[in-house]
């Protein structure tokens, strides 16, 4: 879905996002997804093992290309945080980019907008670290 220029740009903008808070930001893609995409979320959110973040402040955007679906879901502690407007507005940010084939585009705005919204509830510490992977996970077979 995404070529390494554009992989590059997305996890510049995770790394980007991430200085500004102890907030952990990650991107899953997979071609397609057999349940509800919230329900395939989900698993991979605990998969990446997002839910064992000290502050349950982790925000997954998850991407299933082929089915055309895509997700943006924070643990508990971001959640008890944000409205769902915060959310509503995440997926139109997704929305509107992709609906223009401006998938890199669109998430590393969206990273951007996610980054700002946890520095205003979890800013980075002078003793945070990177607790998760920035790289971009990529699951399920490419001719599925």
């Amino acid at each position: 879905m995404f070529n390494k220029q554009e992989q590059a740009q997305i996890i510049e903008a995770i790394k980007h996002a991430e200085l500004q808070t102890s907030g952990e930001i990650r991107v899953h893609v997979e071609p397609k997804c057999k349940i509800e995409p919230v329900e395939c979320a989900k698993e991979i959110f605990v998969k990446l093992n997002m839910h064992e973040t000290e502050l349950k402040n982790g925000v997954l955007f998850y991407l299933a290309y082929k089915d055309k679906k895509f997700v943006v879901i924070g643990d508990s502690g971001i959640h008890e945080k944000v409205t769902d407007a915060f959310w509503d507005e995440e997926r139109d940010i997704l929305q509107s980019h992709f609906k223009e084939n401006k998938f890199a585009e669109g998430l590393c705005l969206a990273i951007q907008k996610a980054g700002e919204k946890l520095n205003t509830y979890f800013p980075r510490q002078h003793n945070d670290s990177n607790e998760l992977s920035n790289d971009i996970s990529f699951g399920g077979a490419e001719n599925e």
